[in-house]
């Protein structure tokens, strides 16, 4: 079951990835619990195909018991994964995923409140390094979302 922020943000994801419509839509994701995989199914859902960049060997076990089952839908049905070379699932490894993810993108849709990262890797680094590389950046945070 999704909190309201997700349900919010699973709409505004809806929305935005339907106005892209299927034709070459191609969504690249790390399928993290939350906005990861919400972009990524609403990127199936649409008829899109989905590329997996797999951070770290340790990944899928770093990942709360309770996303593992929806984790593994997601990799199955996706057309392509890229799996880095990191052993640990770590910060490092995860930007290296999203850095990564990147070099495979024409745009970045990033679910972000617009606060500073929590560590390494988060999105606020991820949306910088999107800017420095001069990629596109759409922002997602709907009104009534909050961050846990």
């Amino acid at each position: 079951m999704q909190t309201p922020t997700e349900q919010l943000v699973t709409a505004e994801l809806h929305k935005l990835v339907g106005d892209k419509g299927a034709g070459d839509l191609v969504g690249i994701s790390c399928l993290a619990d939350g906005p990861d995989s919400i972009f990524a199914q609403e990127v199936l859902d649409a008829g899109g195909r989905l590329i997996a960049v797999i951070p770290a060997a340790k990944y899928r076990e770093s990942l709360p018991d309770s996303h593992h089952q929806f984790y593994d839908s997601l990799l199955d049905r996706a057309s392509e994964s890229v799996a880095l070379e990191h052993s640990e699932s770590d910060s490092e490894a995860h930007m290296d995923a999203s850095l990564r993810m990147l070099d495979l993108a024409d745009e970045l849709i990033a679910v972000w409140d617009g606060r500073p990262a929590r560590g390494y890797g988060g999105t606020a680094d991820v949306v910088a390094a999107a800017n420095d590389k001069n990629i596109p950046v759409t922002i997602v945070w709907p009104a009534g979302a909050t961050r846990d």
